[in-house]
């Protein structure tokens, strides 16, 4: 077991003012894994005051600077790329591939953040002014567990691009990934106080950070109902506030679509990372005339998928991440049957042959309706509804009928066809034939799943603040 006791402020890892502890759970095994020591609001306030000192000068320093100082922290992150993705499997139970390219893709990310920057222009002529563009302040990062590595390392990128110091609050749930990845952080050389890490409970370290005057801006990513709370909260120091937030993103399967290709590509957005993805495609919105057909391709497909170890280079679906989240599914569950949903494949309990470790069965729906709480929630778990329509046009009334509007999916044999019923979509992204990722494209939410935008030039953006000079 692994005990886990110091936090990173001012270039130092230091010993927390909190006390509190957290243990740690190997959702596979259901053996201890670690044990935490957790941050609190004074710990916040130190962390504050480190990245306030060091804002001055960073703020300062050159694009090339800054450019150098991001590809010493890629470096530094893929050399404990390994470790990473053993924590990230040990941890949260990610299966092995999943676990990869998270590891890899919190590298690239520092990198993916050079070349914007390095194509990024700060000041520009507007009308017959000069228009610079310059750094928000201290950014409060807010991530969560089911991507640790990627969302520190994501956020922390385009922060530094821009010229901001940072607190990074990370998931007190990931204490194993957020060491690893502090370590790699100190290992790059960055001026003391540029980043400071301090993990700890939401209604401590969150709030802190969320009320703090000091702090400029926050990215937080997460659930909804968080999000809220944050965007309430910074409300009366005007902060400017990202929010990564929840989906209930849509597949549509269009008539014309190759069931061969279309399905699979349907499963696997539905149940990437054991379902505990925002980007989840937990809707799949089939052609009436095509349901029966696509029923028996679902069950084919999720009869194949592998549950079980996630350290095993087969298994597609390894445990969910802790008690409450199995809890958490095994009551969607019910609800659907409740509700009156018809059981494909999967159900209540665990796999056979996985009783110990946090497995659940990954679990289809049909005869699901917009109005039941299987296809109106975030279930965050491998739950996949079924809904049939028409025509295009009520197929995209449907995939629209929802709170969110992270992601959505359309699959078709027409490409043409394919984009047009895209551009309708109230969503972010429309991945099209695709579950490929764009780390240079925005990627956001419309309605609540989310405001502002990460990645490429938006990304950089959303932590600078124009000034207009007139007269020069």
């Amino acid at each position: 077991m692994q005990t886990i006791h110091q936090i990173y402020i001012g270039g130092a890892f230091v010993m927390p003012h909190g006390t509190e502890t957290v243990e740690i759970i190997n959702p596979t095994t259901e053996t201890v894994l670690a044990r935490a020591t957790l941050a609190d609001a004074d710990d916040t306030r130190r962390a504050i005051a480190a990245a306030k000192k060091a804002l001055p000068a960073f703020a300062q320093t050159t694009v090339v600077d800054r450019i150098n100082m991001l590809k010493r922290l890629h470096a530094a992150v893929l050399a404990c790329s390994d470790a990473l993705r053993d924590a990230t499997i040990e941890e949260y139970g990610a299966p092995v591939s999943r676990a990869t390219w998270i590891s890899h893709f919190a590298a690239q990310s520092f990198l993916d953040a050079a070349s914007t920057l390095e194509a990024y222009d700060f000041t520009r002529i507007m009308g017959t002014s000069t228009v610079v563009m310059e750094p928000i302040g201290i950014a409060a990062l807010i991530t969560p567990w089911n991507s640790t590595a990627g969302s520190i390392c994501s956020k922390l990128a385009m922060a530094i691009a821009a010229g901001c110091t940072t607190v990074i609050k990370p998931s007190e749930l990931s204490p194993i990934q957020n060491r690893i990845v502090t370590e790699a952080i100190h290992a790059a050389g960055l001026p003391a106080g540029v980043v400071n890490i301090v993990a700890g409970r939401g209604d401590l370290v969150g709030a802190e950070l969320s009320t703090h005057p000091d702090v400029a801006k926050i990215s937080f990513t997460g659930s909804t109902a968080v999000g809220k709370i944050i965007q309430r909260a910074a409300t009366e120091s005007m902060k400017r506030v990202h929010l990564a937030l929840g989906g209930k993103s849509p597949t549509i399967l269009l008539d014309d679509a190759d069931l061969t290709n279309a399905v699979p590509l349907a499963l696997n957005a539905a149940f990437m990372n054991n379902g505990q993805a925002c980007i989840s495609g937990s809707r799949l919105l089939v052609p009436k005339s095509r349901l029966a057909e696509v029923i028996e391709a679902v069950k084919g497909a999720v009869a194949q998928m592998k549950v079980g170890d996630p350290a095993d280079p087969t298994t597609v679906i390894g445990p969910l991440a802790n008690h409450n989240q199995y809890q958490r599914i095994q009551n969607y569950i019910r609800l659907g049957l409740a509700e009156g949903a018809t059981l494909i494949t999967g159900g209540l309990g665990h796999p056979a042959g996985l009783e110990q470790g946090y497995f659940v069965k990954p679990t289809v729906f049909a005869d699901v309706s917009n109005k039941m709480t299987i296809a109106k929630e975030e279930i965050f778990g491998p739950v996949l509804s079924i809904l049939t329509y028409s025509g295009d046009d009520e197929a995209i009334d449907m995939a629209n009928d929802t709170a969110f509007g992270l992601y959505a999916y359309v699959m078709s044999s027409d490409l043409a066809r394919a984009k047009a019923v895209a551009v309708r979509l109230q969503a972010g992204r429309v991945m099209i034939n695709t579950l490929q990722h764009d780390p240079l494209a925005p990627f956001g939410g419309f309605k609540q799943s989310g405001v502002g935008r990460e990645y490429g030039v938006l990304g950089l953006e959303s932590y600078l603040e124009p000034k207009t000079l007139i007269g020069v």
